[in-house]
């Protein structure tokens, strides 16, 4: 049986796009088409509820927690990072002292939590580096291991990791993925690059199930917890969850912050303690087994696969204008506008409406993450208004694509400079 358990948390915040969508001007500069695109006064809103519920509270539990021993491993969205220095630079700096603890390590994680790796590998690989750069930079300590965006992991996606340097990587341990095996060992593709498994089965149990009144297993206490991790068999339990698990997905009045707090103790009295995942490699170096990976991404998300992004008509349009967007920002040659269709490349813009056309709890939780003033809207409108932020978008970017001899539908060509050069606009890449 597993005596050793890791603990990976996640905190992320999506840059909400603008609905309805607004009107883009003719010729719009880069920082005019960005206010146009996204709802920087929801997005505020919302972090600062987020920040309340469960940063805060959550973050004070951990640090008291690591402090006495237990080890954690945590990453960041740049997504949530830009929006805590710009709203709560306190609560940046409270982070920041969490991951300085010697029992903390930090995990890198896909910097927009967007899908670029769907659309842009060799850019997916940079991106990755460049985020790795700017941990150090916030944090004072350099990822060896990695998230993706929702724990997507593919043979492909494998490949641009460790490509990109990487130690090792996440995945969720699903048994369509997974077989016969078990994923409480460390494995391996075909790279130097190991691979930690999620265990599906008890992350859910307190990321999803915990508040929930119907399970079997409600209430859920550390004691009775512990006693499952202890039961796994394998080398050690690699468990995933998103911070907001705590104090926002299930709230206080659950019990979850007392069930956190009790965990180590209940651990360590059935002989169980904790790694960091740079422990785990060390400890287990030398006896990962082999996983064979699939083309189709996996995900933590939904059943664990793309259909929880992809799996409905009104997804499978925005995806399309996603690669659209992007492939039109590409052709613009102006990063400020290729930073743009990144942000709108964000996984969330397609969790959002998974629960069009849809019933069941993951059309349920896809529901609760949707900003209330959307369904002011009503839903079709909702799917409408979403379709013409990317639309907006696209025709916005005609005006600065390089001129081709045909002028555009508006009748205007692009600006150029005396040498006839295309003028870039002067808005610097968030990114």
């Amino acid at each position: 049986m597993a005596t050793e358990v890791v603990v990976y948390t996640v905190v992320h915040q999506p840059r909400r796009i603008k609905l309805p969508a607004q009107p883009i001007p003719l010729g719009a500069s880069g920082a005019d088409i960005e206010r146009c695109l996204f709802d920087e006064r929801l997005n505020e809103r919302y972090f600062h509820k987020v920040a309340a519920t469960s940063y805060y509270p959550a973050t004070e539990r951990f640090l008291k927690l690591t402090r006495a021993g237990m080890k954690l491993a945590i990453g960041f969205s740049v997504s949530f990072l830009r929006q805590a220095q710009a709203w709560d630079p306190a609560l940046l700096a409270r982070f920041q002292e969490l991951v300085a603890e010697p029992n903390v390590e930090l995990i890198g994680v896909e910097p927009y939590h967007s899908f670029v790796f769907l659309l842009d590998l060799p850019l997916f690989i940079q991106r990755m580096r460049a985020m790795a750069d700017e941990m150090e930079r916030v944090f004072g300590k350099r990822p060896r291991v990695t998230d993706t965006t929702e724990m997507c992991m593919s043979a492909s996606i494998y490949d641009a990791l460790d490509q990109a340097g990487f130690d090792a990587a996440l995945l969720d341990g699903r048994p369509w993925v997974m077989g016969w095996r078990e994923p409480t060992h460390l494995y391996r593709y075909n790279g130097a690059m190991r691979l930690f498994c999620r265990h599906l089965d008890l992350s859910d149990d307190v990321g999803y199930r915990f508040s929930n009144r119907t399970w079997d297993a409600y209430p859920l206490t550390a004691d009775r917890y512990a006693d499952w991790v202890r039961a796994a068999w394998g080398d050690f339990v690699f468990i995933g969850w998103d911070f907001e698990t705590f104090g926002e997905h299930h709230r206080a009045e659950s019990g979850i912050f007392e069930f956190l707090e009790h965990l180590p103790s209940e651990l360590a009295r059935r002989g169980a303690g904790f790694l960091t995942p740079s422990e785990a490699l060390e400890r287990f170096a030398g006896h990962e087994f082999h996983l064979p990976l699939p083309v189709f991404p996996t995900t933590w998300a939904g059943s664990g696969g793309l259909e929880f992004f992809l799996g409905n008509a009104a997804q499978q349009a925005i995806f399309q204008l996603m690669i659209h967007t992007y492939g039109v920002a590409r052709l613009s040659e102006n990063m400020a506008l290729l930073d743009l269709a990144l942000w709108l490349a964000q996984s969330d813009n397609l969790h959002l409406i998974q629960w069009f056309g849809r019933s069941g709890p993951e059309a349920e939780v896809s529901a609760y993450f949707t900003p209330r003033e959307w369904w002011e809207l009503g839903p079709d409108r909702i799917i409408i208004e979403q379709q013409r932020v990317y639309e907006n978008f696209l025709r916005a970017m005609e005006y600065h694509l390089p001129h081709t001899g045909v002028a555009p539908a508006n009748g205007r060509p692009p600006r150029r400079t005396r040498s006839g050069a295309r003028q870039p606009l002067s808005v610097e890449s968030r990114y």
